[in-house]
């Protein structure tokens, strides 16, 4: 049975994504009804307000755990809280996901508590290059993550923007700064990506304004652009 921690009875705090598939096929595996995944999590975590039908909504999506919730939720099933939720997206969900609590991790990057925390609450990662490393390691984070968990999605994303609508050379550095990528690999994921784009504006302009499909087509790329990068990046990576 994987360590997890008694919880502290918080149940409003908000918890992460929660995957109630897995929940309910966890249970199921176990043999347990949900009377007893209640009961188990009321005697041995301390949460007496934990009832049958709330499990049930757990399981349902009608509800979601919080933080202590789906600590003790694990600790009943048998598994990492890590299996118990979606794709974590950010630095409180991915200590979660890794069965970690908030002291674990300021000690691992060697940061004081309250920074840590401050800098959960916020969602704005300002760890010095070592601390990064250390926060990479704790977490288990690849690229990808390390680049939304210390917030820098939004830059990536205007960078990447500007890259596929004007001339992409110029962006390779300043994309390598955020995300330290072979060189190679890098440019030819942006010199694929705005082919794609100007294809997808050439085909609107073109036969008095184009289609709404490639209107869209390009909307849409514009928006899920930084999704877009990693895949290329994988495609070419792997």
């Amino acid at each position: 049975m994987c360590p997890v921690r008694r919880p502290s009875p918080q149940p409003n705090q908000p918890g992460p994504p929660f995957n109630a598939l897995a929940a309910r096929r966890l249970r199921a595996a176990l043999g347990m009804g949900p009377e007893h995944v209640a009961h188990g999590m009321r005697v041995s975590y301390g949460l007496p307000y934990v009832t049958p039908d709330l499990v049930v909504a757990w399981e349902r999506g009608l509800a979601a755990p919080g933080n202590p919730e789906l600590t003790a939720l694990a600790g009943v099933l048998w598994c990492s809280p890590g299996e118990l939720i979606g794709r974590p997206q950010t630095l409180r969900e991915h200590r979660i996901a890794r069965g970690l609590a908030p002291e674990d991790v300021a000690r691992a990057v060697g940061i004081a508590l309250p920074a840590y925390l401050r800098m959960e609450e916020k969602d704005g990662w300002r760890g010095t290059d070592r601390q990064s490393a250390a926060l990479a390691d704790v977490l288990g984070l690849d690229l990808p993550d390390f680049v939304a968990v210390t917030g820098r999605d939004e830059q990536l994303a205007d960078l990447l923007r500007s890259a596929v609508s004007t001339r992409w050379q110029g962006y390779v550095r300043p994309v390598a700064k955020i995300a330290p990528l072979d060189r190679r690999v890098l440019e030819n994921v942006l010199q694929a990506m705005h082919q794609d784009y100007q294809g997808h504006m050439a085909a609107t302009l073109s036969w008095g304004g184009g289609s709404a499909d490639s209107s869209t087509a390009g909307r849409d790329f514009l928006d899920r652009i930084v999704e877009h990068f990693w895949t290329a990046v994988r495609t070419r990576t792997e």
